[in-house]
């Protein structure tokens, strides 16, 4: 999104003249190409200039008072007009193209690195950044960089065509001169204003084009929440608020436009007129020919449109600076992380351990009122080892660190402290794409590209058909991938869209298990189909998988009941780990997560039954003990809210 940025200061002049800088040791030969080109485009204008005077006296004057022309004098005088013409348009194709090239060059090269920088920059620094500033540092920030290089070289050939028209005019004629320097800096000054008025006001419409484009692409990610919780009307007028405001600035971009477009135009043809005027009396007194005052008067009538660029050049400076800032920001960012030379076993299934591992969030506000950036600790001292070629689960209720921790597993992101290891590598010492080259994360939230299944699985990889069968089928999607219309050659449409949320995972699982991996993780990947297909899946991962340690988050008891040991968290912290069975008779937070759905569903049955619903025994751990009044408060005080509402009505 655009920034309002003001008039060109001093200091932002100083450091847009240093992006400026930046820009051409980029490209210093295309820059130079360009600046040759306009150099060309400002002498052959006042060339031209020169030419139609020279033109007028030997051809046009002669010819008038003879009261007759040659053809030797005609084609004399085209040959003439022409040669300057030609060399103009050249100079004006070669400052165009070349600073075309330059522009998007430049464009390139800063995509290029923002994006590579994204890619070295870990987890917790997007994760402070969201997806739409990225977006815009990449494509909107690095134009507006640039974009200044679109004039700048036109600015330079105007320099010098003013340099040149200056010249002419004291060799023709003080007087004319003496009107030249009066337009001159009046045109420059009136262009400075109007970029000054002008800037934020056109500054102020790109930000707000940014808005609507922001707000559609809400509305239409939405579209299912919008649809189905009847917000259509809403969505319309904040649509409709955003588009009027934009209206709005477009209208006062006009407006202004309106006023000092005229104003521009009328100086260069009110210098014309003074021009004509000195120039008949000078040429009555004898001191001026006709053909010098059509040349000088010429000149001053072609001026308004190039001095512009000028103008143009001030403009982009402070969007050039505010843009720089921005796109500097992510290349100078911290945090990147480090990595080793260390390979990690290829031999078997992988163990997993964690030593001591702390993590924290960065939030926006530490909560004192002060507006400074706090932390939230989601895992904390947390030691658990996952042995090889086992079936571990990860249990705990909401918010307890279960995908933080996976994320910490697959180094996605570093711990503050203590260590992960596999196979006893302590991660930060592996070499970058080690990692992947033995383990696989699914995670909750599947994507998939708008590509064919086939696609979605191999990603690029080399794979045979039947490898792809093969992984469908441990993730139990052999069967409805089969009766799509192409098979696994079928294109699933922009994040899967033409794919239930069940079969998304089970693609995205067959897409980890073609890799074969040692350490396979599961962030309740299978959280989207029925508990029968959930079942197959992991026995399905049990016989095909093992030479493979697999780490799955879970909440489902047939999920549960198949691992091999559960780690129970609550806070960020491993409260207790054991088999399942061992885990219901003396962990009193696990039994009541577990046994969650059977309670309702015995309560439900009671009060059908017209029975007093079984109460649970009352728990003896404090611990327990407080969870417990904190529920029952929490219920006393939605039955108060309910009460409260009933009355209302």
């Amino acid at each position: 999104m655009s920034t309002l940025v003001p008039h060109p200061s001093a200091a932002t002049l100083r450091r847009g003249f240093g992006v400026i800088g930046q820009g051409i040791r980029e490209q210093p030969r295309w820059f130079t190409v360009s600046v040759i080109g306009s150099t060309i485009y400002g002498i052959m204008t006042g060339g031209t200039a020169y030419v139609i005077g020279k033109v007028t006296n030997e051809t046009v004057a002669p010819a008038i008072a003879a009261r007759s022309v040659t053809s030797g004098q005609l084609w004399h005088a085209a040959l003439l007009l022409a040669a300057v013409v030609v060399l103009n348009v050249i100079g004006i194709v070669v400052r165009r193209v070349a600073a075309g090239v330059a522009v998007f060059n430049l464009g390139a090269i800063f995509r290029r690195r923002v994006t590579r920088q994204y890619l070295q920059l870990p987890l917790s620094w997007h994760h402070r950044h969201p997806s739409g500033q990225l977006l815009s540092n990449a494509n909107a920030d690095v134009e507006a960089t640039w974009n200044v290089f679109n004039p700048l070289p036109m600015a330079i050939g105007v320099v010098v065509m003013l340099v040149f028209a200056a010249v002419q005019m004291f060799l023709v004629d003080v007087f004319l001169a003496v009107i030249g320097l009066t337009v001159f800096p009046a045109l420059f000054l009136v262009n400075i204003a109007f970029q000054r008025v002008m800037s934020p006001k056109v500054t102020r419409a790109q930000q707000l084009r940014a808005e609507v484009s922001e707000v559609a692409h809400e509305s239409f990610e939405a579209a299912l929440i919008v649809k189905s919780l009847g917000r259509e009307d809403q969505e319309a007028e904040r649509f409709r608020a955003v588009t009027h405001e934009l209206r709005d600035a477009n209208i006062e971009v006009g407006r202004t436009r309106g006023v000092f477009d005229p104003a521009i135009e009328a100086i260069p043809t009110l210098g014309t007129l003074a021009v004509l005027a000195v120039g008949v009396w000078r040429v009555s007194t004898g001191h001026l020919t006709a053909g010098e005052v059509v040349q000088i008067a010429y000149l001053f009538s072609i001026l308004a449109f190039p001095v512009r660029a000028l103008g143009w050049v001030l403009a982009e400076m402070p969007r050039a600076v505010v843009g720089w800032d921005r796109v500097d920001a992510v290349l100078r960012a911290t945090g990147s992380m480090e990595h080793g030379s260390a390979a990690l076993p290829r031999a078997g299934a992988s163990e997993l351990r964690a030593d001591d591992v702390s993590y924290s969030y960065e939030v926006a506000d530490s909560g004192e009122g002060d507006g400074l950036p706090g932390r939230h600790r989601a895992v904390s001292a947390v030691t658990l080892d996952v042995p090889a070629g086992g079936t571990t689960a990860l249990v705990g209720p909401t918010g307890s660190g279960k995908s933080t921790l996976t994320n910490l597993m697959m180094r996605l992101v570093d711990p503050d402290t203590g260590a992960v290891l596999v196979d006893d590598v302590d991660l930060r010492s592996v070499r970058r794409g080690g990692i992947s080259e033995v383990a696989a994360l699914v995670a909750q939230q599947t994507f998939m590209f708008d590509d064919t299944v086939r696609g979605n699985i191999a990603l690029g990889a080399e794979r045979t058909d039947e490898e792809v069968w093969q992984a469908l089928r441990v993730a139990q999607g052999d069967g409805f991938v089969a009766h799509l219309a192409s098979g696994i050659h079928t294109r699933v449409g922009e994040r899967g869209a033409s794919l239930s949320g069940g079969q998304r995972q089970r693609i995205a699982l067959a897409r980890a298990v073609i890799r074969e991996p040692q350490l396979l993780i599961l962030d309740d990947a299978t959280s989207a189909v029925d508990p029968s297909v959930e079942q197959a899946i992991l026995g399905a991962l049990r016989e095909s998988a093992a030479g493979t340690t697999v780490l799955v988050v879970a909440y489902r008891m047939a999920t549960i009941a198949l691992a091999d040991d559960i780690i129970y968290l609550e806070e960020g912290r491993v409260v207790d780990h054991g088999t399942h069975a061992e885990l219901l008779g003396r962990c009193v937070g696990y039994q009541r997560l577990v046994t969650a759905y059977a309670r309702e569903a015995a309560e439900r049955a009671a009060v059908a039954a017209d029975e007093e619903p079984p109460r649970p025994a009352e728990p003896t751990d404090p611990r327990e003990l407080r969870l417990r009044e904190e529920e029952r408060a929490e219920a006393a005080l939605t039955r108060a809210d309910d009460e409260n509402v009933a009355v209302e009505s």
